[in-house]
């Protein structure tokens, strides 16, 4: 119970951004499985916001010893086997569009400005298990 009110006290009092919503999206609309979907988003979000959040990026590479925070993140998927793609969880390419257009209806903050071609383009990479660049 600690643990579950931390966990609300911490979404209570911080902003969410574009991993969360892609995550609420799919999970909520297509009942994908919470963590792994989570876990196949995070490299994309982390290579879409990279430019725009380079302290958080500078800590990550630090903790991760890694020269790249989204690449790091995606390798580390890779040594433990983790899923890697939106398609291994069951997610069907025809409907990365629909995906998009939910996304786009209700924005959340995000330190890099989002459009849709950006969320197609990062769906799209995700969808398919794409390293990040």
């Amino acid at each position: 119970m600690y643990g579950a009110w931390l966990c609300g006290l911490v979404l209570g009092t911080s902003g969410m951004a574009l991993h969360h919503k892609l995550c609420h999206v799919l999970g909520g609309t297509w009942n994908l499985p919470h963590a792994e979907t989570h876990t196949v988003v995070l490299p994309h979000v982390v290579a879409f916001n990279y430019a725009a959040a380079p302290g958080a990026m500078k800590r990550i590479e630090r903790a991760m010893d890694t020269s790249n925070a989204a690449t790091g993140i995606f390798d580390l998927m890779v040594q433990l086997r983790a899923p890697l793609c939106l398609q291994e969880l069951g997610m069907k390419r025809e409907e990365l569009d629909r995906a998009v257009s939910l996304v786009m209806e209700a924005p959340y903050y995000n330190p890099r400005k989002t459009t849709g071609e950006d969320i197609g383009r990062l769906l799209d990479d995700a969808f398919h298990g794409q390293r990040p660049n």
